[in-house]
């Protein structure tokens, strides 16, 4: 099943996608809900694909990204937090900030929560997860040297951009994940290079903060990290899940 929100009118409403329709719903995909109309894929305007109260980030999570930063491999997840203000629909505009040097792509996996997820087990850590779909971690590398911290550098309005659905059926152990910059794959890895897998994650950002419906783990980024430059096309491909298209400006 894929979860989508999309303009439909003048409200934004979440729907089932398939390859040419999405079937508008009642409510969120978390609560109880029904069918109600059914618009084109084609030609609607998708959203984000959850309304999260946080979006939860994972530092030098792949093991060649580890080693081209130069970072030792982390003995427990590096967690940091981007507001859901830098959410950035599919097919939307990432504006490079003025003043802020280079910006870098990082595709990336990401976990939507279904579920509250307090204090859970590695075991049961996916019974808590809707879905996944793409996401980037935009990243204004000279303020994250500069800062120490990673707030700034991953906070600016449309440094995540997300999408196109929530894919609910699919297993996050071992997915092909590339990125492709003006058409060039410049990231490819394979998610079972992970150092600490989907259900790790979700269990240990638990024992941290409650997890709530809608909530949003970004899982991190392979090797292959790149700038952007005004003008680009960046897309993030995911197996089983499909292509986040953004444009830079």
């Amino acid at each position: 099943m894929r979860v989508v929100r999309v303009f439909a009118g003048d409200d934004v409403r979440y729907g089932l996608a398939d390859a040419s329709s999405i079937t508008l719903i009642s409510d969120e995909p978390f609560a109880q809900w029904e069918t109600e109309d059914v618009v084109p894929l084609a030609g609607s305007r998708l959203m984000p694909p959850a309304m999260p109260t946080k979006i939860v980030c994972v530092g030098v999570n792949y093991r060649a990204h580890a080693r081209e930063m130069g970072h030792e491999l982390p003995a427990e997840p590096i967690i940091f937090l981007k507001p859901p203000t830098a959410m950035n629909a599919p097919g939307g505009e990432i504006h490079l900030p003025e003043g802020v040097g280079r910006v870098d792509y990082e595709g990336e996996l990401a976990a939507v929560i279904g579920r509250r997820a307090h204090r859970v087990s590695p075991a049961d850590a996916l019974s808590h997860v809707l879905g996944f779909t793409c996401a980037n971690d935009v990243t204004a590398r000279d303020l994250q040297k500069r800062d120490g911290q990673w707030t700034r550098a991953k906070g600016f309005d449309g440094f995540c951009p997300l999408g196109p659905w929530v894919e609910t059926d699919i297993d996050p152990s071992d997915l092909l994940l590339e990125t492709y910059l003006n058409g060039e794959c410049v990231q490819s890895t394979r998610t079972s290079d992970m150092i600490f897998d989907v259900p790790t994650l979700v269990s240990f950002i638990s024992h941290v903060m409650t997890l709530l419906p809608g909530d949003i783990i970004l899982t991190g980024t392979p090797s292959g990290i790149g700038e952007l430059h005004p003008g680009d096309a960046v897309e993030v491909r995911i197996e089983g899940i499909g292509g986040l298209h953004s444009r830079v400006v």
